[in-house]
């Protein structure tokens, strides 16, 4: 009885740990394919000039860590997160959102990692020490971020997020992350 109790745990634990270990998968060639045609929104001149305004505004990151934790905290779409939805931005990203059917979430965030605007509403407000923001800025770099397929809280549906940067000429003045469906990917 002992050893069939021990195997049990055994396996379970096993279970256990191999789902948690592929909870996030790689992210389908699919959507990997789509990362350089996200990359020319990176340049639309709404989002330029909503990321180069917001930078000019000098907020810290201090501040913006303040602001994620009002943002989490508050349920439902508050005014403040409306405001991101109803910029000229946002309206851009709504328009770019219901270009493809597969787009699950887009926004836009700022040289520290803020929500500059957004399509809807978001799970966090600062993501300045997330990759999904570090490897797309890159110091003013940029790159791109292609993240696993895991299931997003914001969307509610499994997604893969891919990251580019917001250039201003040739230097990165902020992000811009896509919500991926690769299952609506035609």
């Amino acid at each position: 009885m002992k050893k069939v109790l021990a195997v049990s745990v055994t396996a379970l634990f096993l279970v256990v740990c191999t789902g948690a270990a592929f909870a996030a998968q790689k992210a389908p060639q699919k959507v990997v394919d789509l990362a350089p045609k996200l990359a020319k929104f990176g340049t639309d001149k709404v989002i330029v000039e909503a990321v180069k305004a917001e930078n000019a505004k000098g907020q810290t990151v201090e501040q913006a860590k303040e602001m994620d934790k009002k943002w989490k905290a508050t349920p439902g779409v508050a005014d403040f997160m409306k405001a991101e939805m109803d910029s000229k931005c946002g309206k851009r990203l709504q328009e770019i959102s219901k270009s493809e059917s597969y787009f699950e979430e887009v926004f836009v965030m700022d040289s520290i990692g803020s929500n500059v605007c957004i399509n809807a509403k978001t799970t966090s407000y600062w993501r300045g020490d997330n990759d999904k923001f570090t490897k797309a800025y890159n110091s003013g770099k940029g790159g791109t971020y292609i993240g696993d397929l895991k299931f997003d809280d914001s969307s509610q549906s499994y997604i893969v997020q891919i990251s580019v940067p917001v250039k201003d000429g040739d230097k990165a003045i902020g992000t811009i992350t896509f919500g991926i469906n690769p299952d609506k990917i035609k």
